[in-house]
């Protein structure tokens, strides 16, 4: 599929095939897109699914897209909040009662136990989307980490309860933290619904949508055409994880990371938001009025902040744009200034772990996404071949 012109193809190609041509630093396979209001105008991959298999990349590949099933998560609380079935600022623990019982971690005693205290306020389901409720992540949080370490508490990868009733780090409302927010406000759809998250995301996005490669469990065909995860070694080697699957039969539908879908079906989710709430045969996923205000700033004096990686095997230190202020929507990051790539302020977007990435521009009308799987997260080669291609889109369209 092509952009507007040859040559703009040929130089969006180019920025593929030298992520993974390159001698060193490279990425193993990268599947990247982009598409407009009316619908997809560059699909194109690169490289392989596995190092150790040596099959190819497709376009139609199957990833893990980690924190980029957050959006698809907020998309099912904001059609709850159009029914009237959702009150944002009612205390989330009416959807989620396991949320009662969360506390405030107020540091360590000298033998390293939790000092825990009760919060100031409720929990609202606003703060849940974004991430201003107090759950952090134990990669990007040296306390979480500490709670993992010494006191056994279970990494989200696991999908399990246990690994998302944890302690708050702050009183809800008064920091910006990046974290488990987004699985409880799944929580909260399930609450209210009486549904599994899975469900009812089939029921009201990726049916309506036509994205059929897109769930918390893989089908045959999916599983057959899964892209593995690979680790990025201490001197840029990669290692093939081929064993390394998101759990199957998941005690919790995670709404903060455990979708698997392809970049076909992303844009599919990205153009709706493109097109104020319609799906390409003109179903109403959200109503306009409901887009218009989901993608604007709404942290008040907050704002995004770096996140530092402190397991590095999962994550690098990673910041988009340093230097440029970044605020939060329902539920996305926004760009408060024209990032260099030349995304406008006002833009939004967000990554997954395994160095998934994207934007949608609806000023302009276009949106990309850019597709590997290399842990840890912020892996120079992937995003530098993800900003490159950003910044060919906007030189292209400029």
């Amino acid at each position: 599929m092509s952009t507007a012109s040859g040559l703009e193809t040929h130089q969006l190609s180019s920025i593929l095939t030298d992520s993974v041509d390159a001698p060193t630093g490279r990425v193993p396979g990268v599947v990247a897109g982009l598409t407009d209001r009316k619908g997809v105008t560059f699909l194109e991959a690169a490289g392989k699914r596995s190092l150790a298999t040596g099959v190819d990349m497709t376009t139609d590949s199957v990833f893990a897209i980690f924190s980029t099933t957050k959006a698809i998560t907020g998309t099912t609380a904001l059609q709850l909040v159009e029914s009237g079935d959702l009150d944002l600022d009612a205390p989330a623990k009416e959807y989620a009662p396991a949320l009662a019982d969360t506390q405030v971690l107020d540091g360590f005693e000298p033998d390293g136990t939790p000092r825990l205290r009760a919060p100031k306020r409720d929990i609202t389901t606003r703060h849940l989307l974004l991430h201003t409720a107090g759950f952090g992540y134990d990669f990007f949080n040296e306390n979480y980490n500490r709670l993992a370490n010494e006191h056994g508490q279970p990494s989200v990868i696991t999908s399990s309860r246990a690994s998302i009733e944890t302690p708050l780090l702050f009183d809800p409302g008064e920091q910006w933290e990046y974290g488990t927010n987004v699985d409880w406000a799944g929580q909260v759809v399930e609450g209210i619904t009486g549904k599994r998250l899975g469900e009812v995301m089939q029921e009201r996005v990726f049916a309506p949508l036509g994205m059929r490669d897109t769930g918390f469990v893989l089908s045959d065909d999916a599983l057959s055409r899964r892209a593995s995860i690979h680790q990025r070694e201490t001197d840029g080697s990669l290692t093939p994880l081929d064993d390394l699957i998101l759990p199957q039969d998941p005690e919790v539908h995670m709404g903060g990371h455990g979708l698997y879908s392809t970049v076909g079906d992303y844009l599919t989710f990205q153009r709706m938001w493109l097109n104020d709430g319609r799906g390409d045969a003109g179903q109403q996923i959200l109503r306009p009025e409901t887009v218009a205000w989901a993608v604007k700033n709404d942290l008040g004096d907050l704002t995004v902040k770096k996140l530092t990686g402190v397991i590095p095997t999962l994550s690098n230190d990673a910041e988009f744009f340093p230097g440029q202020t970044k605020s939060w929507s329902y539920t996305f990051m926004v760009n408060d200034e024209q990032a260099p790539t030349g995304r406008p302020a006002g833009a939004i977007g967000w990554a997954g772990l395994t160095n998934l990435f994207y934007w949608i521009d609806r000023q302009n009308g276009v949106a990309g996404f850019w597709a590997t799987q290399i842990l840890p997260f912020a892996d120079g080669p992937s995003f530098t071949g993800y900003m490159d291609f950003e910044t060919a889109t906007y030189s292209a369209l400029h």
